[in-house]
């Protein structure tokens, strides 16, 4: 019941300047930025590794329902919780709502990494994070824009978030590619043991250039992932367990650092509309968004249950809210209390609770029921 992330994030707060005083850390601190930035780079490229087009083709209609009308639900839901609960204006509470929408397999790793767990749960789980965070970002920058005074980082011009956007799809595309077609060449192979650290470099190089074009390196590092996976799939292999390992010490740093900014202050910044907002926004306003958007699909009760339940509140909303703080917008620094609050229970409940549910799929494992995963497997080596 405790998973590696609670304890990660745990062994923070104890650190900081709230309890043992072992480390100060402050959210403007830029190790906070850069912690949270690598991990979900990293998170998000070896997630994109997870893609399977030709699975993807064939059922794209359960994540397009969880992305466009699963997600604007709970945008919207959590706005006006936001607005009425904890006292905040319009254009922030939507502003919240932005930042909370996107959800993160990491805490919910049992899920969507389990082979006895059905592979169109979770396929809807993996594509519907991995893609919701590109996509939550362009709306987060415009309401920054529009709460008042900006900081570098948020751009009001919607011509200027458009092209990031583009810039960093197009190089996640056409640098892998790029990429692959010059290893080819018989001088510039790679020797066989060096392998693994091919996509390593390719996305070391995508996350360079992403930041020195201004590009957006979420979106570059998922589609990057994608394009791998489906290009040179002796790659994805080689990289497979270096990469789990690397998004897994990035995540975990990641944790340790934002842990340290849950002192008992924030804590004890935040209303008691603010926490029956968090209540909220974690049983109510996600399970009953995806429940909604869910409708007709071939989806039993049960797995539509747990689709609901697993929206947790990962790396991309600790970035924008740092975002948000940073911006120096009138109601800022209350936004971003309420969102670290949310992130850290959302941790707590969801990280702890992935492995019992996935465990009640073990009952059709033992039942003998074969998973499409290993169907596939079998007819490729066929």
């Amino acid at each position: 019941m405790l998973s590696t992330s609670f304890l990660f994030l745990v062994g923070g707060a104890l650190v900081s300047d709230g309890f043992l005083g072992l480390i100060h850390i402050t959210p403007d601190s830029e190790i906070v930025a850069v912690t949270a930035d690598l991990a979900l780079f990293a998170v998000l490229f070896t997630d994109g590794m997870h893609v399977s087009f030709p699975t993807l083709r064939a059922h794209w209609k359960n994540p397009a329902r969880a992305l466009g009308l699963g997600m604007p639900l709970a945008f919207v839901g959590m706005a006006l919780v936001t607005h009425y609960l904890v006292g905040l204006d319009w254009t922030t509470s939507f502003l919240v709502g932005a930042v909370l929408a996107p959800t993160d397999p990491v805490f919910a790793s049992a899920i969507v990494n389990r082979k006895q767990v059905p592979a169109k749960l979770r396929q809807l789980l993996n594509v519907e994070s991995g893609i919701n965070d590109g996509l939550a970002l362009p709306v987060v920058l415009i309401l920054i824009a529009a709460a008042g005074p900006t900081s570098g980082h948020a751009q009001s011009s919607l011509g200027m978030i458009g092209l990031e956007l583009g810039l960093g799809l197009v190089f996640g595309v056409l640098l892998p590619l790029l990429v692959n077609g010059l290893v080819r060449f018989r001088l510039l192979g790679a020797e066989p043991k060096l392998q693994p650290l091919l996509p390593l470099a390719t996305g070391i190089l995508l996350y360079a250039l992403c930041h020195l074009t201004h590009a957006n390196p979420y979106l570059a590092a998922f589609s990057a992932g994608a394009v791998i996976v489906a290009v040179s799939p002796e790659a994805k292999a080689a990289f497979e367990p270096l990469g789990e390992a690397l998004a897994e010490l990035a995540k975990f740093a990641a944790l340790l650092v934002f842990g340290a900014l849950l002192t008992p202050q924030l804590f004890g910044d935040l209303s008691f509309g603010g926490y029956v907002a968090v209540f909220v926004a974690i049983v109510l306003i996600r399970p009953a968004s995806l429940l909604l958007s869910l409708i007709g699909t071939r989806f039993d009760r049960r797995e539509k249950l747990v689709a609901a339940w697993f929206g947790p509140k990962g790396f991309a909303s600790v970035v924008y809210g740092l975002l948000v703080l940073q911006a120096g917008i009138p109601q800022g620094e209350q936004a971003y209390t309420l969102i670290a609050v949310c992130i850290a229970f959302s941790i707590v409940a969801h990280s702890s609770t992935d492995v019992p549910i996935a465990r009640l799929f073990d009952v059709d494992d033992l039942a003998g029921i074969p998973d499409k995963d290993d169907d596939n497997r079998v007819d490729r080596r066929r």
